[in-house]
């Protein structure tokens, strides 16, 4: 049975609006289909859009702590 919405779910976007090298937004992590498509998603889709974007974004801020870790190793 799926959850009943009582409120809208509202779309990620923080105005950055810039694409990374991979393509997704360095703002909010959605692809240029996610974005386009936002508005015309069922709450499920958005939902899961949601969830895609949190481990992007959890990846990119690894990977960045990586690069600073190196870059430290190497300053040494």
């Amino acid at each position: 049975m799926e959850q009943l919405e009582f409120f809208e779910i509202p779309s990620p976007c923080i105005g950055v609006c810039e694409a990374n090298a991979r393509g997704y937004c360095k703002g909010c992590f959605r692809s240029r289909e996610e974005r386009f498509n936002w508005q015309t998603y069922s709450d499920p889709q958005k939902r899961e859009v949601i969830r895609l974007c949190q481990m992007r974004k959890q990846r990119a801020v690894l990977a960045l702590l990586e690069a600073r870790k190196k870059e430290e190793a190497g300053g040494n």
